[in-house]
Formats: C-alpha cells, structure tokens, sequence
C-alpha cells in the first residue's frame, strides 16, 4: 500500500466496547423479553459501539454510486451494451432511477460519482473523479495498474472525507457498471478461493449458455493474471473494477471516521470484502442491507460473517438494497431513543 493508505488504515479501530454493553444493558431495562427484538437488538448495540452513543442518531446519510466500465465487456459476458452505464448514470442525475426514489423515501442524498466511465460525462451534479475510461480487458491481462488501483481506494476515502465535513454520519455503497458483477466474482474467487461457477449469477439476465461463457472468462482472468490473495490491491488491480476499488475506499473512509457503512449487493459486498483484507477492524462498522437474488453474494455474506437485514430476491444493485436497509437503522435507533 502507499503512505495515504497505510496511514488511513492505521485511524481505524475497533468498535466501542463500553458503548456496546451500555446498549445492551439498556436494551434488557426496555418493556420487552430478552431477546424479542433479534436483529434490531444486534444493530443497536453494533451503532452504539460505532459512534459511541447509547442514542445514535443519523440525521444526514448518504448513498456513494460509483460508476464505471468494464474492458471484459468486449467477451459478451452482460445482457446489456456498455452504453448503458452512461444512460444509468444520467438517469441516477436526474431522480429518476429505482436507488432515487428509494433514497428520497429514506431520506438519504445520492450522490454519483464517474470514477470511470468509458465516455465523457458533463452535469453539474456529477462528482468527476475519473482515473481512465474503464478498465482494460482483464480477459486479456490485468484490468489496471497498481498505482490506479491504490487511487481508486484513495478517492473513495477522499469523497467521505468531504461528506462528513458536510456532516454526513451514515454511508450506503451504491454502484453502477455494466460487467461488474463479472469483476466482483473474479475478486471474490481470489480472496475466497470459491471456484467461478459458485460465485457467478446470472446478473442482469443471462441465459444458460451466456452464464456457461460468463464463467469461463472468469476462470481465464483469474488463470491469466494468477492475483495474490493475500495482497487485495493486486487482486483489485488484477481482475476488479474502479467503482469497486471506489467503494472500498469508501468502507474504509466511513470506518476510519467512526461512522456505519450500509453494503449493498454483490458488488458493494466485494468490496467490503477488499476493504476487510485491508483493515480487519474496518469489518465492525459495516452493516449488510440484504441478501440479493445473485447467487454468489450469500457466499460473499458468509465469508464476511455478515447477517443480511432484508431478502427481498433483489438483484438491481444500483445502493437500492442498502437504502431499505435505512430503515432498519432507523427502527433500531429509535427503540432505544
């Protein structure tokens, strides 16, 4: 790692112990039986440690989107031409995508970063933090450079650096980028050692044949570029994705700053996985929304040791997951307001 991330790392500590069974005393005085409440039980002694608060609040939460293309697209592995990360992109800017009309009920801002896009995008609430124009091939050789892989960590970790000066206090990773789902098996499979035909799903809709394909061209990314495990910035900058690299700046940032981080889907869970590698302790301040319909993220949960929230058979990405999950947070903290 460079001196950034060594350093950022090294803010990031365990949770609050004293905290956490402040809560859980308070939480056995409520007008409940033990244990009636289950999960809301777990979360609000896990938030509590987080912030350190037997009352934790969060009045301003954010969703982080980070876009970006995929060079492994060129093998024919999504249902949908690469154009339609940008289409998504302009869709998310303007309101109108599934993640916006979740985040206004929820009461959280979205905010869309280009970490990589494979186009040249101009709106004035675009948050332009571009490295290159998609990843290379990974099909082919690696998907990026070391170095490119180490500053999408760091811009991740920038963009909640500047959140929480505006008083943000509650991440949801949000992502958008056709062929990511591809990306986030082949990290999963390096770090998990899980064979390619467990950890890839049908996405956004492949048939048998395309998931037969899908697979194949992980197992020869993963072959060709042989991605260390016990290094996650080679196995990011081997066969991941920017936005996946941007999202596990973003798990880091928030636990660097004390602050709970709602994972999304199949590809925010494998950058959290990316993000726990890195920091062991960044893995306390994570919270996972749901259990997506993509079959390789229960495996992902597991290997996490993360309980999903919700399973609502979802598989749209997009941070739509994690901003139900708000509303979990929100019922725990106000059982023991």
């Amino acid at each position: 790692m460079n001196s950034f991330l060594e350093q950022y790392v090294e803010r990031i500590t365990g949770l609050d112990i004293e905290a956490s069974r402040a809560e859980a005393s308070h939480i056995g005085n409520l007008t409940v039986p033990p244990g009636a409440l289950g999960k809301l039980e777990s979360l609000a002694v896990q938030l509590a440690g987080i912030t350190g608060d037997i009352k934790p609040s969060f009045p301003k939460r954010e969703v982080i989107v980070m876009a970006a293309d995929h060079g492994v697209c060129e093998e024919g592995i999504s249902a949908f031409p690469q154009e339609v990360t940008t289409q998504m992109i302009y869709n998310f800017l303007s309101g109108g995508a599934a993640v916006n009309v979740l985040a206004r009920q929820a009461g959280a801002e979205v905010v869309c970063v280009d970490i990589g896009v494979n186009n040249d995008l101009a709106h004035p609430s675009l948050l332009s933090r571009k490295i290159r124009c998609g990843t290379a091939n990974m099909a082919k050789g690696p998907a990026m450079t070391r170095e490119e892989a180490e500053l999408s960590i760091e811009t991740g970790i920038r963009i909640v650096e500047e959140a929480v000066q505006r008083g943000v206090s509650l991440f949801v990773t949000g992502e958008m980028g056709i062929g990511n789902t591809t990306a986030s098996a082949a990290v999963m499979c390096a770090l998990t050692n899980t064979e390619p035909r467990d950890a890839a799903g049908r996405g956004t809709g492949l048939d048998d044949e395309r998931l037969k394909h899908k697979i194949s061209v992980i197992e020869r990314a993963l072959e060709l570029n042989a991605p260390d495990a016990s290094d996650p910035i080679d196995v990011l900058a081997k066969v991941g994705g920017l936005e996946i690299g941007g999202l596990t700046g973003v798990i880091l940032g928030a636990a660097a700053n004390r602050c709970p981080v709602m994972i999304d889907g199949f590809i925010s869970s494998a950058a959290a996985l990316l993000a726990r590698a890195i920091s062991p302790e960044a893995a306390a301040f994570m919270i996972a929304s749901h259990a997506s319909h993509e079959q390789g993220h229960r495996h992902l949960l597991q290997a996490l040791d993360l309980r999903p929230g919700l399973d609502l058979d979802m598989r749209i990405g997009e941070g739509t997951g994690g901003v139900l999950g708000l509303t979990l947070v929100d019922a725990a903290c106000r059982i023991v307001s």
